[in-house]
C-alpha cells in the first residue's frame, strides 16, 4: 500500500512537471542600437534552430523593427534576407530604387552643391532640416510588408502571430508611450525616429521619437503586460557617457536620452550582450551584426535549454507562419484619403487615383504613383497608412506636409584650371489646384557665366503633363590654354554669347521615362579670332545667328548620380530642326574683308546611351556611347561653322575645352567606364572612348572650307579619376588625355559638377 501511495505520489509530479512545462511562457525583450541592433536577427535564428518557444515580444527601435517583422510572421531567415537586400541599403541610405524616381519632376541638372528650404514666414527658424535621410522608400515598404499584417488583424497587437509591443517617445510630456494596437507599421516606424536622422511622424496628434529616449530596453513592460515564466533579454545598447566640457555631442546626448535599465524586473531570465563591433549607422555591416548575435546566443544555449523545458520543432513553427500569411489581406487599394499639415491637397489624391473613374490599384499600381506623388518638390513628407475596407480591398491613408515655399542652391565648379565658375539658384514653389514653380538662377566666372528664369505648371492628374516657359542667357570664354592656376591664362581667343527662350511640354511616359516637345527662338553672337597671332587691339570676327528651333526629344535616365554615375542607365533620342538667318562680319585679323548674310535650315538627329551592365560593391562597368547626324550647311568660314557644329564630349572636362577634332556634322563614339569603389564613398574611374566622325569640316590653305571624305580623322578621348563622393558633391583629381592637342595630358584638381546650361540649338 505505501509503495502504491510513492507511485502515485511520483506520478502526479511528473504530471504536474510536464504540465507545467507545456505551459511556460517565454518572453523576448530586444534593445534599441541602430544597426548594432540588427543582431537580435542572429539572436532569433539561434533560438528557433534549437526548438526554443518565443511567446511574446517587447522591442524598442531596432528591437522593435526586428520583433515587429517576426510578429507579423517572417522567419529569422526572411528578415536576414530581407536585411541583407539592396533594397533595405536603399532605405538605411534615403534612396529610392532607380525605376521609382520620377523623372518629369527633377530638376534640370545644375551644379547646386548645398540646399536650403525656407518660408516666407520664417527664414532661420524653420529653415534647419530636421532629418538627414528621406524616409521615402523606408515608410512605404513598412506600410507594404507591416501594415497590412496589421490591417488584416483588426489592428491588435495580440493578434499577430506572436505578440507584441513597441516602445516610442513623446518629447512633449517626457515619456514612454507604449503601442499595443493601430498600425503596426506606424508604430514601428515611431519607435525608430531617431532625432535628427529621420523625420518624425504622428500618431493621435503626438509627435512621436524613437524610443531609445526613455526606455531602450522594454523588459519592464514585458513582465508588467505579459508576465512570461521566462524571459530571454537581447542587449546592444548601454547608456551614455557623463557629458565632457569638450564633447558637444555627449552633452546634446545627455540632455535628449534618459537613464535606461538594462537589467531584467525578476529572477527567471537571461541576458545575452552581443559584441558586434558595429556602428550605430553601418547598416553595411548587417552580416557581422547577425553573426554576432547568433554567437552570442548559441554560447548561452545550455543556460537556456536547462531553464526551458519547453520545447516548439522549427518545421512546426513554419507550418503555423504560413497558415498565418495566408490570411493577411494582399494589397488592393479602391479609396484615398489625403490629410495636410495645412489643410486638405487634393492634388496628392488626384496624382494616385484617377477622379471620374472608379478603380482598384494593385500593389505594384501603387508603387508606380505614390513614389510619382513622393517626387512632387512641392510636397516634403508624405506618411502612408492602410485601413481594410469590407470589401476586402485598402483604403490608402496619407498624412502630407507641403514643402517650404523658397528653396536655395548653391554651389559650382572649383577647379586647378581657369574654368572655376559659382553657381546660385532660387525656387519659389505653390501647390494647390495647380501646382507652380519658378525658378531663377545664374552662373558667374571668367570661363562660363549664365543666366536663367524658368516659370513651370502642372495640372494635378495621375498622367501628368508639365508645361513650362523660360529664358536662357549664355557666355562661353575660352583660352587658348590648358592653364592651372600656377600658369599665365593666355587672352581669350573665343567667346560665345546664346540668348533663347522658349516653352516646352513634357509628359511621363514611364516613371523614369518622358518625352519632351519644345519651341525655342534664339540669337546667338560667336567672337572669334581666325589666326593664332592676336593682340588685346585685334577686333574678332563676329558671326550672329538668329531663329527658331523645335525638338522632340525623348529620355530616360535611371543613373544613380548626375554626374561620375556607377550604375543605372541613360537612354536619350533627340530631333532637333533649326532655321536661322546668319549675319557674318570680318575682323582686324581676317586675310579678306567679308560681310555675309545667309539663311539656313537644318535637322540635327542626336541618340546618347549609357548603361552599366556590371554593377558590383567594388566594381562596374559602364558602356557609353554617342552618334550624331548633322545636315547642317557650311556657314561664313570655316570657324563660324565649327562653333555651330556639335562637340563631342562624353568626358566632362571636355565641355571646358574647345577642341576642334571633336566638332563634326556626323560623328559616332563610344567607350567604356570602369569605376573601382575602392570604399564605400571612394572610386577610381577610368573612362576611355573612340570617336569617329563620319564626315568632318575641314579648312583649306587658302582659308576656305569644305567637307571631308568619309570616316576621316578618328581619335581617342580619355580621362582617369580618383574622386570622393562627398555629402556636398564630387572631389576628385583628375588627369584627361587628348591625344590631338599640342600638350595632350592635362591634370587638374576639381571639386563640384561640370554642369551648365542646355545650349541654344545643340
Amino acid at each position: 500500500m505505501r509503495a502504491i501511495r510513492l507511485y502515485i505520489l511520483l506520478f502526479s509530479s511528473l504530471l504536474i512537471g510536464n504540465y507545467a512545462t507545456a505551459q511556460q511562457k517565454v518572453g523576448l525583450v530586444l534593445s534599441g542600437g541602430g544597426a548594432t541592433g540588427l543582431a537580435h536577427i542572429g539572436v532569433l535564428k539561434a533560438l528557433e534552430e534549437n526548438d526554443i518557444p518565443i511567446d511574446y515580444v517587447t522591442g524598442t527601435s531596432a528591437g522593435a523593427l526586428v520583433g515587429g517583422l517576426y510578429s507579423a510572421g517572417y522567419s529569422p531567415e526572411a528578415i536576414e534576407a530581407y536585411i541583407m537586400s539592396d533594397d533595405f541599403q536603399l532605405m538605411v541610405a534615403g534612396k529610392v530604387r532607380p525605376n521609382q524616381h520620377f523623372l518629369l519632376r527633377e530638376d534640370d541638372p545644375n551644379a547646386g552643391l548645398i540646399g536650403l528650404s525656407f518660408s516666407q514666414d520664417s527664414i532661420l527658424k524653420k529653415s534647419l532640416p530636421t532629418n538627414f535621410i528621406s524616409s521615402s522608400l523606408l515608410d512605404y515598404e513598412m506600410m507594404k510588408i507591416l501594415g497590412s499584417v496589421s490591417a488584416s488583424h483588426h489592428n491588435d497587437f495580440d493578434s499577430l502571430f506572436v505578440p507584441f509591443r513597441c516602445v516610442a517617445s513623446d518629447i512633449t510630456e517626457k515619456r514612454s508611450i507604449i503601442f499595443k494596437d493601430g498600425n503596426l507599421n506606424a508604430a514601428i516606424r515611431a519607435s525608430m525616429t531617431y532625432p535628427f536622422y529621420l523625420k518624425s511622424i504622428r500618431i493621435d496628434n503626438i509627435l512621436m521619437f524613437d524610443g531609445g529616449l526613455y526606455n531602450n530596453f522594454p523588459a519592464d513592460i514585458m513582465y508588467e503586460t505579459y508576465n512570461p515564466d521566462y524571459i530571454i533579454g537581447s542587449n546592444v545598447s548601454y547608456n551614455a557617457e557623463l557629458p565632457d566640457e569638450d564633447d558637444i555631442i555627449s552633452q546634446l546626448t545627455n540632455m535628449l536620452v534618459t537613464y535606461s535599465d538594462y537589467g531584467l524586473p525578476c529572477e527567471e531570465g537571461i541576458i545575452i550582450e552581443p559584441e558586434t563591433g558595429v556602428g550605430t549607422f553601418n547598416f553595411a555591416a548587417a552580416a557581422q551584426a547577425i553573426q554576432a548575435g547568433y554567437d552570442a546566443t548559441i554560447a548561452q544555449m545550455d543556460s537556456l535549454k536547462m531553464h526551458i523545458g519547453r520545447r516548439v520543432a522549427k518545421a512546426d513553427l513554419d507550418k503555423k507562419r504560413l497558415e498565418f500569411r495566408k490570411a493577411v489581406v494582399p494589397i488592393s487599394v479602391s479609396a484615398i484619403s489625403v490629410e495636410s499639415d495645412k489643410q486638405k491637397l487634393s492634388y496628392a489624391g488626384r496624382s494616385i487615383m484617377k477622379r471620374k473613374k472608379s478603380e482598384v490599384l494593385s500593389e505594384q499600381q501603387l508603387a508606380k504613383r505614390y513614389f510619382r506623388l513622393c517626387a512632387t518638390p512641392q510636397i516634403d513628407f508624405i506618411y502612408p497608412n492602410l485601413k481594410l475596407l469590407e470589401d476586402s480591398t485598402y483604403k490608402l491613408e496619407l498624412n502630407v506636409n507641403k514643402a517650404k515655399e523658397f528653396r536655395l542652391n548653391v554651389g559650382g565648379h572649383f577647379s586647378s584650371r581657369p574654368v572655376n565658375t559659382g553657381y546660385i539658384g532660387l525656387s519659389y514653389q505653390t501647390i494647390g489646384k495647380v501646382m507652380t514653380k519658378t525658378h531663377l538662377e545664374s552662373y558667374f566666372g571668367k570661363f562660363y557665366g549664365s543666366g536663367k528664369a524658368k516659370f513651370t505648371l502642372e495640372f494635378p492628374a495621375v498622367y501628368p503633363i508639365a508645361t513650362s516657359a523660360y529664358f536662357v542667357l549664355n557666355r562661353w570664354d575660352y583660352f587658348r590654354s590648358f592653364a592651372t592656376f600656377f600658369e599665365d591664362v593666355q587672352p581669350s581667343f573665343l567667346i560665345q554669347n546664346e540668348m533663347y527662350a522658349g516653352v516646352s511640354v513634357d509628359h511621363p511616359l514611364g516613371n523614369t521615362l518622358k518625352s519632351t516637345f519644345d519651341a525655342r527662338w534664339y540669337e546667338l553672337e560667336d567672337q572669334y579670332y581666325q589666326s593664332q597671332e592676336f593682340t588685346n587691339k585685334d577686333t574678332a570676327d563676329r558671326t550672329i545667328l538668329d531663329g527658331f528651333s523645335g525638338s522632340w526629344a525623348i529620355t530616360q535616365n535611371s543613373l544613380n548620380r548626375r554626374q561620375f554615375a556607377s550604375a543605372g542607365h541613360f537612354f536619350r533620342f533627340k530631333a532637333r530642326y533649326n532655321y536661322g538667318r546668319e549675319h557674318s562680319v570680318s575682323g582686324s585679323t581676317s586675310a579678306q574683308p567679308y560681310d555675309i548674310w545667309k539663311y539656313h535650315s537644318w535637322v540635327n538627329l542626336s541618340l546618347d546611351y549609357q548603361s552599366f551592365i556590371l554593377d558590383k560593391s567594388f566594381f562596374h562597368l559602364g558602356l557609353h556611347g554617342q552618334l550624331v547626324y548633322n545636315s547642317q550647311p557650311l556657314f561664313a568660314n570655316y570657324t563660324a561653322t565649327l562653333l555651330s557644329t556639335t562637340e563631342f564630349s562624353l568626358v566632362p572636362d571636355a565641355k571646358t575645352y574647345f577642341l576642334p577634332e571633336y566638332r563634326a556634322p556626323q560623328f559616332v563614339g563610344a567607350g567604356v567606364n570602369a569605376i573601382f569603389t575602392i570604399r564605400r564613398k571612394f572610386d577610381i574611374r577610368v573612362d576611355a572612348y573612340a570617336y569617329q566622325p563620319f564626315v568632318q569640316i575641314n579648312q583649306n590653305d587658302d582659308g576656305t572650307q569644305e567637307f571631308s571624305e568619309l570616316f576621316k580623322g578618328g581619335t581617342y578621348m580619355a580621362s582617369s579619376s580618383i574622386i570622393y563622393h562627398s555629402f556636398v558633391g564630387p572631389l576628385r583629381l583628375t588627369v584627361n588625355y587628348f591625344p590631338k592637342q599640342e600638350t595632350p595630358i592635362a591634370f587638374q584638381f576639381s571639386m563640384g559638377y561640370v554642369l551648365f546650361n542646355d545650349r541654344a540649338i545643340r
